[in-house]
């Protein structure tokens, strides 16, 4: 088998970026467990639509949540990656979430995001908006 150029380094680079991501879900996660929130799900597949970071239970309301990690490194901020069409997806996942799991709770569904900055030097910072889409 014969690898292209720069093929290495396309498969460290994904594994980096897929150790990140898995941290930062990690550190949401926690926020939102501290935050009274219960965690349901993690890394939930709905076929080829795609998947849901973290499903979560807030009082009586389910909260599907996006999480964007970024590090020190990186220009954008992680609040920036939720497009329109992002949302859209999201709302989507949402519904084939509640389909699979019996329908919706009597308080709802709710979008968050959690951005995680993981700078070159200190802490991370996580931030959780509620209701992004």
């Amino acid at each position: 088998m014969t690898v292209g150029a720069g093929g290495g380094a396309d498969m460290n680079t994904r594994d980096v970026r897929g150790a990140i991501g898995r941290y930062g879900e990690e550190l949401a996660a926690r926020r939102l467990t501290e935050a009274g929130m219960t965690v349901l799900e993690r890394n939930w597949r709905s076929g080829r639509t795609g998947e849901i970071d973290i499903v979560a239970r807030d009082g009586d309301v389910l909260v599907v949540c996006e999480v964007k990690t970024r590090s020190g490194a990186c220009f954008e901020h992680p609040m920036a990656a939720v497009t329109p069409v992002k949302a859209q997806r999201l709302r989507e996942l949402a519904e084939h979430w509640l389909h699979a799991h019996g329908g919706a709770p009597p308080g709802g569904v709710r979008i968050d995001l959690v951005g995680v900055v993981l700078p070159e030097r200190g802490a991370a910072v996580v931030e959780h908006v509620r209701g992004v889409a």
